[in-house]
């Protein structure tokens, strides 16, 4: 045998070009039809950003005794003002070494002047579910989403949405798409309303 395919071989190898490999048994595929324009690499650019200063804390105002008595009458203004040093450092230095697109860097910027009214919209149309319960990258989605639906004019409202939910079947959870499809929705609804 020489290794190429016999000729009765060939349709068949020929017929799964093109097809992603199936998931292995008792999974699910993370896969989408969604096409990964150049936005949606900066949306999960600026998700990953937004999960990470989570995680170090850097989003929550100042709650904790030991921290500067300045720093918790900011409040917000200093979780917005970490996140902006965040981006920028991450703008720049990045775990794969690469500047961060200028979307991501413009998601940014929005999400972090607008935090405080984010999060409040998000609690606000959470329908029993406090903003600081959600799972983290759900939190982070919904709040690129949120700002991309009331502040960024360029972005059609169920686009922002659409984006929201792609980014949500990639790295959450089975229950995150919907869950997001209703809160954002609800946002999308309202969203001339909210600024």
């Amino acid at each position: 045998m020489t290794g190429e395919p016999t000729s009765a071989e060939q349709p068949a190898a020929q017929s799964l070009e093109g097809v992603a490999p199936a998931a292995p048994s008792g999974t699910r595929s993370r896969s989408s039809k969604h096409p990964v324009t150049a936005r949606t690499k900066a949306r999960r650019r600026a998700v990953e950003i937004l999960f990470e200063a989570d995680q170090r804390g850097l989003l929550r105002a100042a709650q904790q005794p030991d921290e500067l008595f300045e720093e918790a009458l900011a409040g917000q203004d200093a979780a917005a003002e970490r996140l902006r040093e965040l981006a920028a450092e991450r703008a720049v230095h990045s775990a794969n070494h690469t500047e961060a697109p200028a979307y991501t860097r413009q998601v940014l910027a929005g999400v972090a002047d607008h935090l405080e009214r984010v999060d409040q919209i998000l609690q606000t149309h959470a329908k029993d579910w406090e903003v600081s319960r959600m799972p983290a990258v759900d939190r982070a989605i919904a709040r690129v989403a949120t700002w991309e639906i009331v502040w960024n004019d360029e972005v059609d409202a169920p686009v922002a949405v659409d984006e929201a939910l792609t980014l949500a079947r990639i790295l959450s959870t089975d229950d995150s798409p919907r869950f997001l499809a209703g809160l954002l929705g609800r946002i999308g609804d309202l969203a001339e309303t909210l600024r």
